[in-house]
C-alpha cells in the first residue's frame, strides 16, 4: 500500500509541475496579448509574429494544463450524480473511465500525433502569413506530448483510485486536509 502512494505521489508531482508549466505560459500569453494590443493600438503596428505566437502559448497552455485538470480533479464530469456517491464507489467509477475511456483515447491520438509531428518537420512547415512563426512543428509535436501527460496523469489517476478503493478512509482524511 505504502509503495502504492509514493508511486501516485510521483506522478502527481509531474502534473503538478505542467500545471506550473501552464501557468506560466499563461502569463507569458497575457504579456504578449497585452504588448500585441498596446502596439496596436498606441503605436499602429502589428506584428503576425506575435499573433501567432499568441495561439502557440494558448495551444501550449491549453495542451499542458489538462493534464494538470486531470490530476487535480478539475476536469469537467456529471458531479450531480458522482459527488453523491461513497468514496469508493466514485473510485470504481475513476478507475473504469481512466482504463476504458482515458487511457486508450490519449495513447491513440499520441501515437498518431507522433507521426503528424514528423511530417511538419520534415516538410520544414512554417507560417503560411510572411512574418509569421517559422518551425509549426514545435507547436504540432506538442500535442502528443500533452496527450502521453494526459495519460501519465491517467495513471496518477488509477494509483489514486486503486488506493481509495483498499482505503477509502485516506481519500477522506486526504479531502479533509489530514495526513494519510
Amino acid at each position: 500500500m505504502r509503495s502504492l502512494i509514493k508511486m501516485e505521489q510521483l506522478f502527481n508531482r509531474i502534473g503538478d509541475l505542467l500545471g506550473w508549466l501552464a501557468s506560466i505560459l499563461f502569463i507569458l500569453l497575457v504579456i504578449n496579448v497585452v504588448f500585441d494590443v498596446v502596439m496596436r493600438y498606441a503605436f499602429n503596428d502589428v506584428s503576425i509574429a506575435f499573433q501567432e505566437l499568441e495561439w502557440h502559448l494558448f495551444s501550449a497552455v491549453f495542451l499542458l494544463g489538462v493534464p494538470y485538470a486531470i490530476r487535480s480533479a478539475g476536469h469537467v464530469r456529471v458531479d450531480i450524480v458522482y459527488e453523491r456517491l461513497s468514496v469508493k464507489v466514485q473510485s470504481i467509477i475513476d478507475l473504469i473511465g481512466t482504463l476504458v475511456f482515458l487511457l486508450p483515447f490519449c495513447l491513440l491520438v499520441g501515437w498518431f500525433g507522433i507521426d503528424f509531428a514528423k511530417e511538419s518537420y520534415a516538410l520544414g512547415e512554417t507560417s503560411g502569413d510572411p512574418g509569421g512563426l517559422p518551425y509549426r512543428w514545435v507547436i504540432k509535436a506538442l500535442i502528443p506530448v500533452s496527450f502521453f501527460c494526459m495519460a501519465f496523469s491517467g495513471v496518477g489517476l488509477i494509483l489514486n483510485s486503486v488506493n481509495n478503493i483498499i482505503s477509502p478512509k485516506r481519500a477522506i482524511l486526504d479531502a479533509n486536509g489530514g495526513e494519510s
